[in-house]
């Protein structure tokens, strides 16, 4: 059964601005985490699109719920790079890119929605475990973040084709740990992740 995100959380914030807040890319072995951060100014919206948790989602759902949400929400974005993701671990990463995802905004939320058990330090809100399946504010995030990411790891294939990222966006199947092996890394893996750092260690002693 598919949980179906609606406004009920925000409407109980009485009244205040609510951005949803969600991330993508924490598990994949390159490329930089992304975060979203979605107001949606109206509730009593008519929604004609699927929005729900990203990760339920068909990638022609996702495109076309995308290209509702950027049309008709405030929204931005925040990403932290594999070089801050090896610097800070990719938890605190993914944090910092929710706090600039919310400081991209161009309107200033009183409370934010944060999906997952955590709050970033320098953000006023609630986390609310998989908040993407019960926050419509989340929900859209969540697509947001997907979307924005999918595409960077898709243009980044375009220079690294030997990845397939288009494919696997980063993340470590079968044929991405066999190119890792037999191409090597490159400045967009996170050299903290295990299956690099054994590749950084092969490197070594070859």
């Amino acid at each position: 059964m598919i949980c179906v995100p609606d406004f009920s959380i925000e409407q109980n914030c009485e009244g205040k601005i609510v951005a949803g807040v969600d991330e993508a890319g924490r598990g994949p072995l390159c490329g930089p985490v992304v975060a979203a951060a979605v107001i949606f100014p109206n509730r009593d919206i008519e929604i004609p699109v699927v929005i729900r948790d990203s990760k339920k989602m068909s990638p022609h759902q996702r495109a076309v719920a995308y290209d509702w949400v950027i049309k008709n929400t405030v929204w931005a974005v925040g990403q932290c790079s594999p070089a801050e993701i090896d610097e800070l671990n990719i938890l605190w990463a993914s944090m910092l890119a929710m706090e600039r995802a919310v400081a991209g905004l161009n309107q200033k939320p009183d409370i934010c929605l944060i999906d997952g058990n955590r709050v970033p330090k320098n953000l006023s809100g609630q986390a609310i475990v998989k908040g993407d399946a019960k926050s419509l504010s989340i929900a859209a995030a969540s697509i947001i973040a997907k979307e924005t990411r999918d595409k960077i790891m898709h243009d980044l294939a375009e220079q690294f084709s030997q990845y397939a990222w288009d494919k696997n966006a980063g993340y470590p199947t079968a044929e991405h740990l066999r190119a890792i092996e037999k191409y090597g890394i490159n400045e967009h893996y996170r050299k903290t992740f295990g299956p690099v750092k054994l590749a950084l260690k092969t490197d070594k002693k070859s």
